[in-house]
């Protein structure tokens, strides 16, 4: 498998705060705890307090959801491990259609291969992935877009007709039939009947956006052992109680420090990803209206049309836990309450959202992971690599743009005998613009600038006859147009990167069995804080 490494700073649509984290920590240590580094990480496990009654009772709820979602040995035994006394390497997601986007699955790696590095390193370590069920925006989950043979297939559920409510108990309904139909075959016909069996087993009508989620990816993982949590399970709402209360309890203290770390991420000159306003609270409380932010103003909380005093609020935490959800900031608070979390995986913006929530860790939790950032890759098909070799061009070239992208097409279509000779003439003229400048400015040196500026308009003008001239020939054959879609469906799909805006399991369905396999190996040790640009078999 041919790869090549490029550091995150070079992808477009990178976050300023998140590049800095990674190439010079120095710059933004005073919004994290730990640097970005895996040396960092044994030493937050050597450290961990974590009790040994929310060991037990967080060990079971994971049991009986990872059975419910058709757990394999593996995961069985990462749970015993987790029992025993094992650390938490954490990542998470939405739980998006078919899988979501190709980095869902690159996280659940990511947080696969680092346990198992820390296990072999003598810490025990188990993957554990957050499904982020308690979100309440559908429509970042209720599509997914496929690349099937040089075009872009997207699938999509209707809208639901309950705003707010939680997606991971959303019904796919009778709907989801025909999406995993085409689906399905459209693994068949790349090569992977076992996919399409584990599409058809876990998206049925009466699933739910969670339920279909987890039980596909523990099919996909359940060689790699990993651990899914639905944090919608009232269970585990019970135990995270004590911490709802005590953000409650210091919610004035709370939100005065988020706003203070507000105006100092934007003193740096960074953007504060999460709004906080003099009103926020960390939760959100949830009834049969939807999920519904709580606010604050004079001792007094309102979510929708209902209000409390604190000591109110307080007291309905006791009694229903499970009508409390947390935001942004305050939902990595509560995921490493309530496990032995050492390291946490995760994206450009949310590791930028980690610089607000770091003080959220400190008052409320007193210790944070180490926050690393998860593997990421472009996958060129044979198709793919042949049109980039034909043209001349890198992956990066796409990204830059369509113009970019069709100029250097353009001049690369111009038959060998003609762009010989363009190359040719090109050079004998700029020799003899060069000659001819030279005399001119013995003449007279203030015509400098304006033998310069013929000499590129020349060139200029040269050029874009080149351009044209590879136009033409091209257009006869309608073939231009048609790469360049090509190129940029597969590696530029909606002007975004590929593995946030495709799913995978095309993908998968044609590099076969070990494509996970060969995914996770380079999503650990030293490979960390790269993107892969790969080969595809």
């Amino acid at each position: 498998m041919d790869c090549r490494p490029l550091p995150f700073r070079q992808l477009p649509h990178q976050p300023k705060l998140f590049v800095e984290f990674l190439d010079h920590f120095e710059k933004v240590k005073s919004f994290y705890v730990h640097p970005p580094a895996l040396p960092a990480v044994p030493r937050v496990a050597r450290k961990l307090e974590y009790p040994e009654d929310r060991r037990a009772e967080v060990s079971n709820l994971l049991r009986n959801q990872n059975i419910a979602f058709g757990a394999g040995a593996e995961t069985l035994s990462n749970l015993d491990r987790l029992e025993k006394g094992a650390v938490a390497v954490v990542s998470g997601q939405q739980v998006g259609l078919f899988s979501g986007p190709a980095y869902s699955v690159y996280k659940a790696l990511t947080a696969v291969q680092i346990a198992a590095e820390l296990t072999r390193g003598g810490i025990p370590a188990v993957p554990i992935f957050w499904m982020a069920t308690e979100d309440h925006d559908l429509d970042e989950v209720r599509h997914a877009t496929w690349f099937n043979q040089g075009k872009l297939v997207r699938f999509e559920l209707p809208a639901a007709t309950e705003e707010g409510r939680p997606v991971g108990r959303i019904p796919l309904g009778a709907a989801i039939e025909p999406l995993v139909q085409e689906a399905g075959e459209l693994l068949t016909n790349q090569g992977s009947d076992l996919l399409a069996r584990y599409l058809i087993e876990s998206y049925r009508p009466e699933e739910t956006f969670g339920s279909a989620f987890g039980k596909l990816f523990a099919r996909l993982f359940a060689q790699h052992g990993l651990i899914l949590m639905d944090p919608l399970d009232a269970g585990l709402h019970k135990i995270a109680a004590p911490l709802y209360q005590h953000a409650l309890a210091e919610r004035d203290a709370l939100n005065e420090k988020l706003l203070q770390r507000g105006k100092d991420l934007d003193r740096a000159g960074f953007d504060a990803q999460v709004k906080v306003t003099a009103r926020s609270t960390l939760l959100f409380r949830m009834d049969d209206g939807g999920r519904r932010v709580i606010t604050a103003s004079a001792e007094k909380f309102q979510a929708g049309e209902k209000t409390w005093t604190r000591e109110e609020l307080v007291h309905l935490t006791h009694i229903e836990p499970e009508k409390f959800s947390p935001n942004a900031l305050f939902r990595p608070v509560v995921q490493d309450y309530l496990l032995p979390t050492v390291a946490y995986i995760g994206g450009p913006a949310e590791i930028s959202y980690f610089a607000q929530s770091e003080v959220v860790y400190r008052r409320l939790l007193g210790r944070m992971p180490v926050i690393l950032p998860r593997s990421g890759f472009t996958l060129v098909d044979a198709k793919a690599n042949k049109l980039l070799r034909r043209y001349g061009l890198h992956v990066e070239v796409v990204w830059a743009g369509s113009q970019g992208l069709r100029q250097k097409m353009e001049r690369r279509s111009v038959s060998g005998s003609l762009s010989k000779n363009f190359d040719r003439d090109q050079k004998q003229i700029a020799k003899m613009l060069t000659g001819l400048g030279k005399q001119i400015e013995k003449i007279d040196p203030t015509l400098k600038g304006t033998v310069e500026r013929a000499r590129k308009r020349i060139e200029f003008h040269l050029e874009k006859l080149r351009r044209k001239a590879g136009r033409a020939q091209d257009q006869k054959a309608g073939l231009i147009s048609e790469h360049e879609r090509y190129l940029e469906s597969l590696l530029y799909p909606h002007k975004g990167l590929q593995s946030r805006e495709l799913c995978l399991l095309p993908f998968l369905a044609r590099w076969g069995a070990g494509g996970l396999g060969e995914l996770q190996k380079l999503s650990g040790g030293k490979k960390i804080g790269h993107h892969f640009i790969i080969q595809l078999p």
